[in-house]
């Protein structure tokens, strides 16, 4: 294919899976569920951290997440008592745990209280061209307050060589524009154009596939080169291909 064609046809398939449809089988539903901004981000961000492994399950497990919150994130991560927080005890998602679920609610209380919330973090601290240098900067906040080691795993570091995917994947529904009620648009201060795309084993043999990724690893070098190519299809939202390149390998076993 050419880069007009290769650029028409991935045009067509942004069109096919960015639509409300697309929320019946994508973890993305579980922020759906809330209109206040604040449980909006929270739930999305948490869902977006389980968001490995068989997505029946990840969609289930958000589920339980949010009942054990109260259906009310916000409130409950700036409110929460010990007892609360002892009811957070057996919940799973393979190796993300309770004791890694209590010290998020306990850093994400942090943030709201003296980081002006999720989307202060990575408004204040953006780069110019790309949010993978912010990234590594919120994992530094995420664990300013007392942490186990174990949990360190589940927030990634792009500067460690880490394509993020699940931060990457939050950030997108967070900013992109909610034109057609997938993505919600909420963070107004951050550009489409610096965001990158969510890397993942589908995402990444679509790209290959493609001839938009060179690199095998799935890792921080092939999302810049991935981003590169993306960019160049959309500079403005480079992003709205994630849908393409995943519904392609998902849904269509391309």
């Amino acid at each position: 294919m050419t880069k007009s064609e290769l650029k028409m046809f991935l045009d067509e398939k942004v069109v096919q899976y960015n639509n409300p449809e697309f929320l019946e089988t994508d973890p993305i539903q579980i922020p759906h569920l809330f209109n206040k901004k604040e449980d909006i981000e929270i739930s999305a961000f948490l869902t977006a951290t389980i968001a490995w492994g068989n997505r029946k399950s990840i969609i289930n497990n958000s589920h339980k997440l949010m009942d054990k919150m109260g259906q009310s994130p916000y409130d409950f991560v700036m409110n929460y008592s010990d007892d609360d927080l002892e009811n957070l005890a057996g919940f799973v998602h393979r190796t993300f745990n309770d004791i890694d679920l209590t010290f998020f609610i306990q850093s994400l209380k942090n943030i709201y209280t003296k980081h002006n919330g999720l989307e202060g973090v990575f408004t204040n601290h953006q780069d110019r061209d790309s949010l993978q240098p912010t990234i590594s900067k919120f994992k530094e906040i995420f664990f300013e307050i007392p942490y186990e080691q174990r949990t360190t795993k589940h927030v990634s570091d792009p500067l460690k060589g880490s394509a993020a995917k699940r931060i990457n994947m939050f950030l997108r529904w967070m900013v992109r524009d909610a034109a057609t009620n997938v993505d919600f648009g909420i963070w107004k201060n951050i550009s489409p154009a610096k965001l990158s795309c969510p890397l993942d084993v589908h995402s990444g043999n679509v790209a290959r596939k493609l001839g938009l990724l060179k690199r095998k690893q799935n890792d921080a070098k092939a999302l810049a080169e991935l981003d590169k190519n993306l960019r160049k299809l959309d500079p403005l939202d480079p992003v709205k291909y994630d849908f393409a390149l995943f519904g392609l390998g998902v849904f269509e076993k391309f």
